[in-house]
């Protein structure tokens, strides 16, 4: 039953490392562990109800339904994750300076926060209905006791919450002025990553005809199953045999992600230091 741990392994770590990035990237807002808990309880039960319509699900446009869906999820993914991180790059120097006060003023405005509980729902629907579907096909073909299975799912589950967990708390003890710092790039890694998914998910559905052909193949350094592969695939959308799409959509996610908070920042600045009108 080594095969049933390594895939739910992998499939919790990939929810896991956006989790334990996002927790310790608002780490002291207000309200934050209510609305990451709900992200992951409604991406819970998303996935057990996805995974158990999938037969009708795959049926739909001529079979295609399933690559679909997951277009769907990983796009809504990827436009919330997106949204919140240029959200917090332009609010970093408030957060540095007073989290509480901050904190306060996300409670408020809960826009950003809503934004990172629908992109935990995503990730954790996706990768929990994945999980469902490929633990139930493979048991599916072996007798295998029920016991068996179970131990197996739990030590996949517990060990890639595990490696979230030790991410976060890693991440926590970094000092506020560089948290955000680190915390965004890793964003940005994960931004990359679904934008990554979403140009391979596009190909097998038959969505697009262009940029299909890999572009290099690192298989014979580092493969795509082997323990580092699957790590920094979750944390990076490592692929061995990428598709030119997936690279050209990885490269430009991260591009405009990081150039819309630089101008978001400068507009902000800009307005900061406009000077105060005089009150005759």
């Amino acid at each position: 039953m080594f095969a049933t741990s390594l895939i739910v392994f992998r499939e919790t770590l990939e929810a896991a490392l956006l989790i334990g990035i996002v927790a310790a990237s608002t780490k002291g807002l207000s309200g934050r562990s209510r609305w990451l808990s709900l992200g992951v309880l409604v991406g819970a039960v998303g996935s057990l109800a996805v995974a158990a319509g999938m037969g009708r699900i795959s049926a739909w446009a001529d079979g295609i339904g399933q690559d679909l869906v997951n277009v769907a999820i990983i796009g809504v993914a990827l436009a919330m994750l997106s949204w919140h991180c240029v959200w917090v790059s332009t609010h970093a120097k408030d957060m540095v300076r007073d989290a509480k006060a901050l904190g306060n003023r996300v409670s408020s405005n809960k826009g950003s926060m809503l934004a990172l509980s629908v992109a935990v729902a995503m990730a954790v629907l996706r990768e929990g209905a994945e999980t469902a579907l490929f633990v139930a096909g493979f048991v599916s073909g072996t007798p295998t006791p029920v016991g068996d299975v179970f131990v197996s799912v739990s030590l996949g589950l517990v060990a890639g919450s595990l490696v979230g967990v030790v991410l976060y708390f890693g991440l926590a003890r970094i000092k506020a002025q560089h948290l955000f710092a680190v915390t965004n790039g890793l964003m940005l890694l994960l931004i990359g990553s679904l934008a990554s998914q979403l140009g391979k998910n596009l190909i097998q559905s038959g969505l697009v005809s262009q940029g299909m052909t890999p572009l290099w193949s690192t298989e014979a350094w580092l493969s795509n199953e082997s323990a580092l592969g699957v790590f920094f695939h979750a944390l990076a959308g490592y692929d061995a045999n990428p598709a030119a799409l997936q690279v050209w959509l990885y490269a430009a996610s991260i591009g405009s992600v990081w150039w819309a908070t630089r101008y978001v920042t400068q507009q902000r600045d800009a307005v900061v230091k406009l000077p105060t009108p005089v009150q005759i």
